[in-house]
């Protein structure tokens, strides 16, 4: 699906032509709450980490992630994750309310966008402890450092996290890092794999 229609689709909350109960991918409450059992399996397997890195793209997942892990450990912190081309999470705390940005389409297709929703900025602006936001040679990297040393196939936005964790500024301690997709096109994966950028 297309940026556009995907970003519309949220934003509306209704995609074109569909009919029955919409339900929202990012702001619906079940979703969140689901999503939140992330968190808790997380802390249920590793009782010492110290921060967990959410690729992010509605704030759903992460602000899932974030309110169960507080729930229970409030003194790990949670992050959200974006590709710098695509970073209104960044853009919008360091402002203090939601920002819109200037998107720039890359290969990261499945997070990042070009606002926050309004209706998750409250969610977000409490839950998360920050955002990071990797260049696009990062995550590339990652995606491929997750196929060689893992056999982990990422996408970008499933290895946005991977990124963030092993950059310069990423938090200390043991870190969780969220691998959320793999829907990435093979040449784009062989191009990665071969020390490119698609």
């Amino acid at each position: 699906m297309p940026f556009s229609v995907w970003w519309e689709t949220l934003a509306n909350r209704a995609y074109p032509g569909a009919t029955g109960r919409f339900v929202h991918p990012v702001a619906d409450a079940a979703v969140i709450a689901g999503n939140g059992t992330i968190g808790l399996e997380i802390l249920e397997d590793l009782h010492d980490v110290d921060a967990v890195l959410v690729p992010f793209g509605g704030g759903g997942l992460s602000c899932g992630i974030a309110a169960a892990v507080r729930a229970f450990r409030p003194d790990v912190r949670v992050y959200g994750c974006e590709p710098v081309t695509a970073a209104p999470l960044n853009a919008s705390l360091a402002a203090g309310q939601p920002m819109s940005i200037e998107r720039t389409p890359t290969f990261v297709d499945g997070c990042g966008g070009r606002a926050i929703l309004p209706e998750m900025w409250p969610l977000v602006s409490t839950l998360l402890a920050g955002a990071y936001a990797p260049a696009i040679a990062e995550i590339a990297a990652a995606v491929r450092l997750l196929a060689e040393r893992n056999k982990i196939v990422a996408e970008g936005a499933g290895a946005v996290a991977t990124a963030a964790a092993l950059g310069e500024h990423a938090p200390v301690g043991k870190v969780v890092c969220i691998v959320s997709g793999g829907c990435i096109d093979a040449a784009q994966l062989a191009t990665i794999l071969s020390g490119g950028i698609p």
